[in-house]
């Protein structure tokens, strides 16, 4: 199995957890998302001991709430002493729903309307990650009106690729995302920066993509990083102390994919940003990661009822189930791979390839093309998609009017309910 929270008992019936999916399927339905409590809180553990290890205590580790967004997940990330980042007014209100201490969370987004930092700085958002020159100096307009004083971070992008889905490289120069170090915009709005009264800048930022299975982008990103940030002290007198090199540690889909030592790669990059920052003369940062898939992907699981088998003779096969892309849209986005099984028969030989087809009436509406399942695969059977605990609620839709699934969190051999079922009444409850 791709992950050692999955398991299968001796009749073929999968384990998740330890828990037995047709129980769950039966007592919450179908499509149903299932979050591994204690996978994420080990998760979170990991990244927070590492980091305090190899930064000798001076180090963040920010939960990216992009990949998987809802009130108890900022409980546990509360609860396990991490920052979070968000991205819109959304976010920021569920945490503070939540009760998350707002002085711990940084707010990104390549888009900030006026009213969006208006919200963010009522809400005490304790840093702002900056993203572009109209965003920074409409932050300080705000701010000036609140007479505060607020803390900022510049995104700068290194001009590095990370060697993966175009869709998901977020530090090549001509990314959407931050001032390109290359083309002289990163020192402009460093330069802007400053000059502003009421804006502090702490530092800096980069985020060179997702699924990197080794640290040699951050390695590339630091010696980007710590090379502008002794420019800019030779050169402006500003000694930034924070440096956050972003998310991006991959998660195994497929068995193909590599399994990654965490720890042991976040100590690569401690070691390595010291002897950096002591051959460069700069003094050791504060350094932040912001993981969200490698937290909560391999955590989680989607079930889902078969309605139907096609086959067509000489041609292709389709499995087609109760869900689709409204509640998992990576394959249709990007050709995103994933494990997809026959969740009750792992014990009989899946010698029939399929495509996982979902319910909507779009031709792109597929899970996963070249699916090995059982010949005897029918209508009432279960189907498990693995790996789904990052972006797949979070990028869940209403198309064709189809309700989100609930969100059950397993822990300790129990479960419970974290977001409930939607409903139809809810998918009109916002008509007039």
């Amino acid at each position: 199995m791709i992950c050692e929270n999955l398991s299968v008992r001796e009749d073929g019936q999968l384990l998740f957890a330890g828990q037995d999916t047709a129980a769950l399927a039966a007592a919450y339905g179908t499509p149903l998302y299932l979050m591994d409590e204690d996978r994420i809180r080990e998760r979170c553990r990991t990244y927070r001991e590492a980091v305090e290890t190899a930064f000798d205590g001076r180090g963040r580790v920010l939960y990216a709430s992009k990949a998987a967004c809802f009130k108890r997940m900022y409980g546990i990330m509360q609860e396990e002493g991490l920052y979070v980042d968000v991205v819109s007014p959304g976010e920021i209100a569920t945490a503070r729903s939540a009760g998350f201490p707002m002085e711990r969370v940084y707010y990104h987004s390549s888009h900030k309307s006026d009213e969006d930092i208006a919200y963010a700085m009522e809400a005490g958002v304790g840093c702002f990650i900056v993203d572009n020159t109209e965003e920074l100096l409409a932050a300080e307009c705000e701010a000036a009106r609140r007479g505060i004083t607020q803390a900022i971070v510049l995104r700068l992008t290194p001009g590095i690729d990370p060697h993966t889905y175009e869709a998901v490289a977020t530090g090549k120069v001509d990314s959407k995302f931050g001032f390109a170090i290359e083309t002289g915009a990163a020192e402009a709005v460093t330069r802007l920066a400053l000059e502003q009264p009421h804006l502090k800048l702490e530092g800096f930022h980069c985020h060179v993509g997702s699924q990197v299975f080794d640290s040699d982008v951050f390695l590339q990103s630091v010696d980007c990083m710590l090379a502008y940030m002794v420019h800019v002290r030779d050169t402006y007198g500003y000694t930034a102390a924070f440096l956050d090199l972003g998310g991006g540690y991959g998660v195994r889909y497929v068995e193909s994919d590599p399994t990654i030592d965490i720890a042991e790669n976040i100590a690569q990059v401690g070691a390595y940003v010291k002897a950096q920052a002591a051959a460069l003369g700069y003094p050791m940062p504060e350094v932040a990661f912001e993981p969200g898939r490698s937290i909560v992907a391999d955590a989680g699981l989607t079930l889902y009822t078969v309605s139907s088998l096609k086959q067509i003779e000489g041609y292709k096969n389709y499995v087609a189930i109760d869900g689709g892309m409204t509640d998992n849209p990576r394959f249709a986005l990007y050709g995103a791979p994933y494990t997809v099984v026959a969740a009750s028969k792992l014990n009989e030989p899946a010698t029939l390839t399929c495509s996982v087809v979902g319910r909507c009436c779009e031709s792109g509406d597929i899970i996963q093309e070249n699916v090995p399942m059982p010949p005897s695969i029918a209508r009432g059977d279960l189907v498990a998609v693995m790996t789904t605990g990052a972006y797949n609620y979070s990028m869940a839709s209403n198309y064709n009017r189809v309700p989100r699934p609930p969100v059950v969190m397993l822990r300790g051999g129990e479960s419970y309910v974290a977001v409930r079922r939607e409903t139809l009444a809810d998918i009109v409850a916002l008509d007039n």
